[in-house]
């Protein structure tokens, strides 16, 4: 439970999001650090597990039932007709209990030619309990704000080797509380926004083995803003540019490895600091209003400036496994120091046993005090084509 004596502090648990994973940056200059700051910094968030365990990747891994946010146009090649999931993931549980992701997510092939499937997924994000004061400190009620995303997609293969696909998704961000002390209400934030992607794979032949080379993108949360605060305080979408590879190659019969790297653009403008104008308030001010009177679509392009190179993460992941049963998984993220310093490894398995899979990971993270240390995932997916077997439908 966290304790708030104004409505400025509400907002603190989202920052964490963002800024604590830069609390360990002592070394860095004021002037070199500038990460890029979001509303509705949740939905940047890895849901499963085993995107999380190879280091926050998946543009162009094997399609899995997870596709939705890493790359949807992946469900066109999807083997099974559908699937269904559910992961969990308690988020900076070294400084509270009660913040956490859920997430659901599934598909289903439609079509003649097995070229076309639809996918939906839900993700609720809780600040958990948070208690407001009003003046002298004294505990006046509690809250509970949250932020939530819900999306349906469609993918379809345009020829043997390539897929597109399209989401839909609306937004809700839910901070509103009333101000005991001015008597203010806020209100949630809603947004839309939309995704696109593709994914290209091929079987090329190396030696006596047949292996698996894949090419994805993913340009994800192109929409509009948010806006907290009656309007006074917008706040871009986390819109990303999402970019991978991957490459299996069998090391023997029912083993194959996987090696898979992915890198990610935040498109979003860095919001003008005082400290970059000196003394020149004015001109300050000017910056800053301008920032908030761009649109969504202008700030994906003014995001692309100088510093680009320096804002973007890139991952690196390896996945074992042995006769679609067993797997092992592990892999690093990177984020330069100038734009969060969040650099963690990760770590996790998987077990598939008839119509069930069950995958966890683990973050540890290379910078000390980072609250992203020791972050646990789970998922737990269902073959929908496999229950069907079991129960003798056809």
């Amino acid at each position: 439970m966290m304790k708030l004596t104004n409505r400025m502090r509400v907002a603190l648990a989202l920052l964490a999001l963002v800024a604590m994973p830069a609390l360990a940056q002592d070394d860095i200059k004021d002037a070199e650090f500038n990460p890029v700051t979001t509303g509705v910094t949740s939905l940047a968030i890895t849901p499963d597990a085993r995107g999380a365990s190879m280091g926050d990747l998946g543009a162009a891994t094997e399609a899995d039932v997870n596709s939705q946010f890493w790359n949807p146009s992946k469900y066109a090649f999807a083997y099974s007709g559908s699937g269904i999931s559910l992961s969990y993931t308690p988020w900076l549980r070294k400084i509270v209990n009660d913040i956490f992701l859920a997430n659901v997510a599934g598909y289903y092939k439609i079509g003649q030619n097995d070229n076309q499937a639809v996918s939906a997924s839900l993700r609720y994000f809780s600040l958990g309990e948070v208690q407001t004061a009003g003046e002298g400190e004294t505990a006046v009620g509690t809250i509970n704000p949250f932020e939530m995303a819900v999306d349906v997609g469609y993918s379809r293969k345009l020829s043997e080797k390539f897929s597109m696909g399209v989401v839909l998704r609306y937004i809700y961000s839910d901070l509103g509380f009333t101000d005991m002390n001015t008597g203010e209400t806020n209100k949630g934030a809603s947004a839309f926004s939309a995704d696109i992607s593709g994914y290209y794979t091929t079987y090329p032949i190396i030696g006596r083995n047949e292996c698996q080379w894949s090419l994805g993108f993913n340009i994800s949360n192109i929409g509009s803003k948010v806006s907290y605060n009656a309007g006074n305080d917008p706040a871009f979408l986390p819109a990303n540019l999402r970019l991978g590879t991957a490459f299996t190659f069998p090391l023997a019969d029912y083993h194959n490895l996987t090696l898979s790297l992915d890198a990610n653009k935040l498109m979003v403008p860095a919001k003008p600091r005082l400290s970059d104008y000196g003394d020149d308030n004015e001109k300050f001010e000017e910056e800053l209003q301008k920032w908030k009177d761009k649109s969504s679509i202008s700030g994906i392009f003014s995001s692309w400036d100088k510093n680009t190179f320096k804002r973007i993460t890139f991952s690196v992941g390896a996945e074992y496994c042995y006769n679609q049963q067993f797997f092992l998984r592990g892999g690093y993220y990177h984020e330069s120091k100038f734009a969060g310093n969040r650099q963690y490894f990760g770590l996790g398995a998987g077990f598939a046993l008839n119509v069930i899979k069950i995958d966890a990971a683990y973050m540890i993270a290379t910078a000390q005090n980072s609250p992203l240390d020791q972050t646990l995932r789970f998922t737990l997916s269902f073959d929908m084509d496999g229950i069907k077997n079991l129960f003798g439908r056809k």
